[in-house]
């Protein structure tokens, strides 16, 4: 029977008929003569672009090796062997090769000699017998070569085995002087290379040669036969090539890829009929996969075992490294941080300009008309114009976006799909998981990540999306005004808006609907869907992304918060390494991507990686570990670094730890939440007060959980679900983090503080105001590391069996004076400047001098200059919106009541004002009593009381 690897089905696609064609179109097309030279002219080595034309150059005839590049041999070694009639004792060659800068050796036996000459012969009487005018190059270069067998016998001299050896190289090298000799193709299986052996980023040569291959093998539920017997498994010839992180195989006769595994912790190379049920077997396992192939001889058999071990041994991911994670932490790893939308889209659409080979994509949501500059006055930045631009330019995009339940998710993937698809073929785009195929209902792919030419990778909290984008100014509103011209750059703004983002009124563009097609003197930094409040009402009909989904003259945006980072070099790599091995998985899970639209993909070796052809402006280096949450169904794996990174640091930290979460759920009891963030936040806290040293815990996160519902009038659901497991972690039941700190008695407030973020503004004459919404998911310890990621402080994120997810570990290497605890201190550079960016706007400190950030755990600082703002915040803005949530509200019936109160902005917008100018920053106290008196939990009669408990967790 054949393996999903052998069987290539026609998909049947009920997409758009544009979209069938893209898809079905083979984007295979003849190389220019500009191209073959580009591929072939290198000294140092072949481009990595031929790893995604191995067709075309195959169909091209472009020779292996590499053109006016000298190739030498040493012949040496030799080693005795039993032949077949276990009498005679051949000799077997050891041939050590050199081609620019790889090396490599092949063992060869005299016999080989004597065939590949028989096979050079033979080509030069068929030159001869055909005489065409394009072989009268080729006939010349054959005059030159001797037609004299190889002989070791005979004269004394070449019975010696020194000279038996000698002889031999000076036959091959002479033959390889020969341009028609060393590009004949018995020369080149003889040399043992093929169209991967010379592309410098695979790194060195490593091994090459002919196998068969056994079908299956998969560690897939549902992608092998049930059978085990021999006859349920079929044979084919391929090319196998060991690199140093993987090993693939191939259809020499096409050129195109069939399989490739890549070296993990349970790669293992097993010989013989015990392990491979076959003569000469060879098996190769790894989480995914156990590879047998089939050799011509025993002794070939433990050659190829011990060259792949040797290849394989100095890989970092054959070790479970630090975290339990996949890759090792890199040193001296450029790096940079951001805070806000604004930056890291306008770094991210420069970087996208830069690339030369591939962009790897993947997100939870993807909208392909999302601007990554702003304000656009063309669609020159637009994210489909930039992947189109490069796609047409040669650039292989990959796209991995995450296929939702329709029916609980407004995202349309399906859209997005399509859109970028229809663009060109360049662009490849898969979905996963099929939900009902891989029985997965609850479980997202969640990660955000972009890498570049695997060289440059930017991973965090902000999808490539619509309501992305923001700055520090946290605008409430956009109605295009007149007087605002001025270019956003993507450079974060110094300060905040001086009297907390209220802005003059002025009058809004006449158009309702923004025309696209001439966006001159546009001045909206949100256009169409990108301006939403999806509290008030979540995204739909993102097939009409240029319709605005709330009316912005009434509606105030809600402002995102988030963080992401860019890194580069061989910590870039790795993240590439990620997107490399979960797009080979879902190609091999999903009948539809096994055809050969949709490539597999080859990681590139990070012996090459310190040398980015270009860097992200304002990068420094630290030390920087690539973590993720993954599991069989979503990657074929099993991780949780990111978890274990986190309680980790946690529970090391000396002085204070600052985390900004989009949830807040946590303090395991092994029934309903099992991560134990919040426990290790009791742990730490517990031992500082038993030391009798300071400590702090500063927790910021959404005053509401995102989703759509008015919780005053009972809609929000979903809302109080969440809002339910975030108060059991904070403050309320037995394993919440104030209740298991008793103890400590009222002093906890000491050592931790929750808190959320809100702003107002001016709409339309009307004050507003509306929550900051945290995406981000982020944590700083003491001024020396962080960790920024996709992943949120809950179950669904961090256990690794349910959400994709994936972060960086940085530590800073160097070190900076400072102060903490009033004493002087020696802060990392890179995470002192990214905690004062944060609490520089969050307590207002840009707009008043006398707030000093500099020491965080102060008592001066936490008490005067980060709580009690957070508390005179939170009281002003009750007084006058009378926003929710707050603790004046503990039941339905109170709700009922105090919403039905007039607001002092409505009766009194001057006296609002003046009460509104007290307001400093953004923080504001997290209403722990809001709604105490009311079981949150949805009821059991409603569609979200009958999902599981781990859809909320």
């Amino acid at each position: 029977m054949e393996g999903p690897d052998d069987i290539e089905p026609e998909t049947k696609s009920s997409s758009a008929q544009p979209l069938a064609r893209r898809r079905f179109s083979r984007d295979m097309h003849g190389l220019s003569p500009d191209e073959i030279d580009g591929l072939m002219s290198s000294s140092e080595g072949r481009p990595f672009l031929v790893v995604h034309r191995l067709p075309e150059i195959k169909m091209e005839g472009v020779p292996a090796l590499m053109p006016g590049i000298p190739i030498t041999c040493r012949v040496d070694n030799t080693e005795k062997h039993t032949t077949r009639s276990k009498v005679r004792v051949g000799t077997l060659y050891t041939v050590f090769l050199t081609h620019g800068h790889f090396h490599w050796s092949v063992k060869r036996k005299y016999k080989h000699f004597q065939e590949l000459h028989r096979d050079l012969y033979k080509h030069k009487m068929m030159m001869h017998l055909i005489p065409l005018a394009r072989f009268a190059k080729d006939r010349a270069q054959l005059r030159a070569m001797s037609e004299e067998m190889p002989s070791l016998h005979g004269t004394e001299r070449t019975r010696r085995t020194s000279s038996k050896m000698k002889y031999l190289e000076e036959y091959l090298n002479g033959l390889l002087e020969n341009s028609f000799c060393r590009n004949d193709h018995s020369m080149i299986e003889f040399l043992s290379v093929g169209a991967l052996s010379f592309i410098t980023d695979l790194g060195p040569k490593g091994l090459e040669g002919p196998i068969s291959k056994r079908s299956g093998g998969h560690r897939i539920q549902g992608l092998n036969c049930i059978g085990h017997h021999q006859f349920c498994f079929r044979w084919s010839r391929r090319w196998l090539v060991v690199k140093d992180s993987f090993l693939m195989y191939m259809n020499r006769d096409n050129g195109k890829i069939n399989f490739v595994l890549l070296f993990d912790p349970e790669f293992k190379v097993k010989v013989g009929r015990a392990y491979t049920d076959t003569k000469y077997g060879v098996c190769f396992e790894n989480f995914t996969r156990s590879l047998v192939i089939k050799c011509s001889s025993y002794r070939q058999t433990h050659w190829w075992s011990h060259e792949i071990n040797r290849l394989s041994d100095s890989s970092d991911f054959l070790k479970v490294q630090r975290f339990e994670g996949f890759a090792p932490p890199r040193e001296d790893t450029l790096t940079k941080w951001y805070v806000n939308g604004s930056g890291f889209l306008s770094d991210l659409a420069d970087a996208l300009e830069q690339a030369k080979e591939e962009i790897f994509i993947t997100d939870w949501w993807l909208s392909p008309e999302v601007f990554l500059k702003r304000p656009a006055t063309d669609n020159f930045w637009r994210l489909d114009e930039i992947l189109k631009r490069k796609a047409e330019q040669g650039v292989q995009v990959c796209v991995l976006l995450y296929k939702e339940v329709e029916m609980a998710l407004g995202i349309n993937s399906e859209h997005s799909k399509k859109t970028l698809m229809n663009m060109h073929p360049n662009i490849k785009v898969m979905r996963h998981p099929d939900h009902v195929s891989s029985v997965v209902f609850l479980w997202a792919h969640h990660e955000k990540m972009v890498a570049i030419d695997q060289t440059v990778a930017f991973v965090g909290g902000i999808d490539l999306a619509f309501g992305r984008w923001d700055d520090s100014l946290y605008r409430l509103t956009d109605l295009g005004l007149r007087e605002t011209s001025d270019t956003v750059t993507g450079e974060e703004t110094d300060g905040d808006t001086g009297d907390n983002g209220v802005s003059k009124p002025s009058e809004p563009d006449k158009e309702v609907e923004q025309n696209l097609d001439d966006l001159t003197g546009n001045t909206k930094l949100w256009i169409g869907k990108d301006y939403n409040n999806f509290i008030k009402k979540d995204w739909v009909q993102l097939d009409r992304p240029f319709e605005d989904n709330v009316n912005r003259t009434q509606v105030p945006r809600m402002p995102w918060r988030d963080l992401s980072a860019a890194v580069h070099g061989q910590a870039a790599r790795d993240v590439a390494r990620h997107f490399i091995q979960r797009w080979n998985f879902t190609k091999i899970f999903k009948n539809k991507y096994k055809d050969e639209f949709y490539p597999y993909l080859l990681p590139k070796s990070h012996s090459t990686a310190d040398s980015p052809s270009f860097t992200v402006p304002g990068s420094k280096k630290a030390k920087v570990q690539v973590l993720r949450s993954a599991d069989r169904w979503s990657t074929g794996i099993c991780e949780n670094s990111i978890l274990n990174a986190y309680i980790h640091t946690i529970e090391n930290s000396e002085h204070y730890i600052y985390i900004e979460n989009q949830f807040f759920i946590s303090c395991a009891d092994g029934k309903t939440v099992y991560n134990g963030i919040g426990d290790a936040i009791v742990k730490r806290i517990l031992r500082a007060h038993s030391e009798q040293k300071k400590y702090r815990v500063f927790v910021v996160v959404p005053l509401l959980p995102g989703f759509e519902g008015d919780i005053a009038l009972g809609t929000g659901v979903a809302i109080r679900a969440i809002l339910h497991f975030t108060y059991r972690t904070m403050c309320r039941g037995e394993h919440s983090i104030l209740s298991r700190l008793s103890e400590v008695m009222d002093q906890w407030t000491e050592y931790i503080s929750f808190c959320g973020l809100r702003t107002h503004s001016q709409l339309c004459e009307s004050l507003v105001t509306e929550l900051i919404y945290i995406h981000s998911k982020f944590l700083i310890a003491d001024d020396r590391c962080y960790i920024i990621g996709s992943a949120n402080i809950n179950d669904r994120s961090m256990l690794g069996s349910r959400d994709s997810e994936m972060a960086v570990f940085v530590e800073d290497e160097e070190r900076v004076p400072s102060t903490m605890g009033g004493q002087e201190y020696q802060a990392g550079p890179l995470t002192l400047a990214l905690r004062k960016e944060c609490f520089r706007v969050l307590v207002g400190a840009s707009s008043d001098p006398s707030v000093n950030i500099d020491d965080p755990i102060s008592d001066e600082f936490f008490f005067l200059g980060w709580n009690e703002p957070a508390k005179l915040n939170a009281e002003i803005y009750e007084k006058v919106f009378k926003c929710l949530p707050n603790n004046s509200v503990h039941s339905m019936r109170e709700l009922k009541e105090y919403s039905a109160h007039e607001r002092l902005c409505d009766s009194d917008p001057e006296q609002a004002r003046e009460e509104l100018k007290a307001v400093r920053g953004l923080l504001v106290h997290f209403p722990q009593k809001f709604l105490c008196e009311e079981y949150l939990l949805p009821p059991m009669n409603t569609k979200e009381g009958m999902a599981p408990v781990g859809l909320w967790t």
